[in-house]
């Protein structure tokens, strides 16, 4: 499956999600890819790739110099690799305005990427080009939602642009999914907001929600994913809950063809 995990606001826990589920994925034994698509590069960061060894990346496949063979990384976990992503990235979406289908560049690219299990796109805080090309090549979006007040605001603005996706350039996407973040379990608020984003959408909300975690926000500086710096703190227990529901999902879904096909 190739799983974009967008929302168009910063600041949510998407890369987190992205780094911590494909980590949580690979370490049962499944083959892994994450393609950073952010300009910001947190998602490469957390799961150890030095800038300085970025010399291919998701700029280079976009702009065609690069397949994703040339581009992937591994990490430190096996079976999990990494399109890193690099400053060069944020220019993207200028030079490819005049590039024939331009947003279309991302998916050609992977029906020549070798065979993975599922392929995790971490895409950008808006709804511009580079975003554009992951939904386009995906299959599912998974929305990182953050129980916060305004949470509600700019999702009807996201599934507005899926549907536009799928209507005219990507009739196979949906919506796999929505995953509270950064939950504070003391807070009343929290609350509210989980039960006003379950009314709204029911079933498409992960009964998995991730808390606020310290370790979570510790583990990137150490260049790894919080499932390896801290197994056991309860970011990572949730994680591992969110994959285990996540392989549930998929398995209840239509036959999905291979991620490289």
């Amino acid at each position: 499956m190739i799983l974009a995990l967008a929302n168009q606001k910063g600041g949510v826990g998407k890369t987190t999600t992205t780094v911590n589920l494909a980590t949580a994925l690979a370490a049962i034994g499944l083959r892994v890819l994450v393609i950073d698509s952010d300009p910001q590069g947190n998602a490469s960061t957390g799961l150890g790739i030095d800038r300085k060894s970025r010399s291919s990346s998701t700029y280079e496949v976009l702009l065609g110099s690069a397949g994703i063979a040339d581009a992937m990384v591994p990490t430190a976990i096996e079976g999990l690799f990494v399109v890193p992503s690099t400053a060069a990235l944020s220019g993207a979406e200028i030079e490819l305005v005049d590039v024939e289908r331009r947003s279309h560049r991302l998916a050609a690219a992977l029906t020549e990427a070798p065979a993975f299990d599922h392929i995790l796109i971490d895409c950008p805080p808006s709804l511009g080009l580079l975003t554009l090309n992951a939904l386009v090549a995906a299959d599912r979006v998974l929305v990182p939602l953050q129980a916060e007040f305004f949470a509600l605001e700019g999702l009807s603005q996201l599934l507005g642009t899926i549907e536009r996706v799928r209507a005219g350039l990507n009739p196979a996407l949906s919506l796999l999914g929505i995953v509270l973040t950064m939950v504070d379990r003391r807070n009343r608020l929290s609350e509210n907001v989980a039960e006003d984003v379950r009314a709204v959408m029911g079933a498409k909300v992960f009964e998995t929600t991730i808390p606020r975690n310290v370790r979570l926000s510790e583990a990137p500086s150490h260049g790894l994913p919080a499932l390896l710096y801290d197994s056991r703190c309860a970011g990572s227990e949730a994680y591992i809950a969110l994959a285990r529901e996540f392989l549930q999902r998929i398995q209840s879904l239509p036959q999905v063809t291979p991620a490289n096909v």
